[in-house]
């Protein structure tokens, strides 16, 4: 429970704030310290009592999904995290041949797609085994080959940080891109988001729910699908690289880490590259934060002294002081 002595506790009357809350099993890397406040909110109202207590509190804010792209300090987060536990889905009719489902921004994504399927709706099925929240989910922009989320969505209400006012919106208000979105800039968060999604007979679901078997087959034999954060650098942009294959320019960033040889070699500590991907980190079972740190930094070196251009992360940073990479 929350300090009793907080000076500003009783702005939140109905939302459970817990304090020194560890957050190292609520990320996929299993590393970090605790937070200094943690929040939970079920509806609207107590995710807008959670913005309302840091305001008051001047505390910063770090909202939490399930943790699958982030690397939290070994000294935690100095603020207050929400991990937003709004679980609610409900059905509209679109049209005659499709239908809108309106879910929070805490459900889980594996278990919406299979919502969905069980209910003869189709098209998300295409992003099984991403790890995610629905609120993650459209916070990236998810994709998988050429389909993105937000060929889905119909509409969203997101909350304003500043002001803890809620608003509904378009999917033109998210500027959406490859991995990109408005929420990036960390201004809005989700509360929930409208999808439109395809009517199918049984027998297509069934059709549907084997290929999302298979998707998942495929993932888990390519990538590794725990203690990771997925891909830790992001590709490089065209106007960084001058090496050329076949004509186009080599912005993938695996390709210059498998030119190392690093794959299932390279460690610190207990955090070593992925024998599967050479863009994925993954801790053994007791590496810390900065044994993941010292890891990438190294990877950097390599890839800098090798083709004189220096990867970036796509992984982000929770509660560190200072940048911890090289720049």
């Amino acid at each position: 429970m929350l300090d009793q002595k907080h000076p500003n506790n009783r702005t939140t009357k109905s939302l459970l704030l817990q304090n020194n809350v560890s957050l190292a099993d609520k990320n996929w890397f299993h590393t970090g310290g605790p937070a200094r406040y943690f929040a939970e909110p079920t509806t609207a109202a107590e995710f807008q009592e959670a913005f309302l207590f840091a305001r008051q509190n001047n505390q910063p804010i770090f909202v939490l999904g399930q943790g699958a792209n982030i690397l939290i300090s070994d000294n935690g987060f100095d603020g207050l995290v929400i991990r937003p536990n709004l679980k609610t889905i409900l059905h509209s009719p679109y049209d005659d041949h499709y239908e809108c489902v309106t879910v929070g921004a805490g459900v889980d994504l594996h278990a919406f797609i299979d919502y969905c399927l069980e209910n003869n709706l189709s098209g998300l099925e295409e992003f099984s085994g991403i790890p995610s929240t629905i609120g993650g989910a459209v916070y990236i922009n998810i994709h998988y080959f050429e389909f993105l989320l937000d060929q889905f969505l119909l509409n969203a209400q997101v909350i304003e940080k500043d002001t803890g006012k809620l608003l509904d919106v378009t999917p033109e208000w998210f500027n959406f891109g490859y991995n990109r979105s408005t929420l990036l800039e960390k201004n809005h968060f989700l509360v929930s988001a409208t999808f439109k999604l395809k009517k199918i007979s049984a027998l297509e679901a069934a059709y549907a729910q084997g290929r999302r078997t298979e998707i998942i087959r495929h993932r888990q034999k390519r990538y590794p699908y725990k203690n990771t954060c997925g891909s830790f650098f992001r590709n490089f942009y065209q106007e960084e690289v001058k090496n050329e294959k076949s004509g186009k320019q080599l912005i993938f960033v695996a390709y210059y880490l498998d030119k190392l040889g690093i794959k299932g070699a390279l460690s610190v500590g207990d955090a070593i590259v992925s024998h599967q991907h050479a863009n994925m980190i993954v801790n053994r079972e007791s590496a810390t934060s900065n044994d993941i740190v010292l890891l990438a930094r190294t990877m950097q070196e390599m890839v800098q002294k090798e083709f004189g251009i220096l990867p970036q992360p796509e992984c982000q940073f929770i509660g560190f002081k200072e940048y911890p990479l090289y720049r």
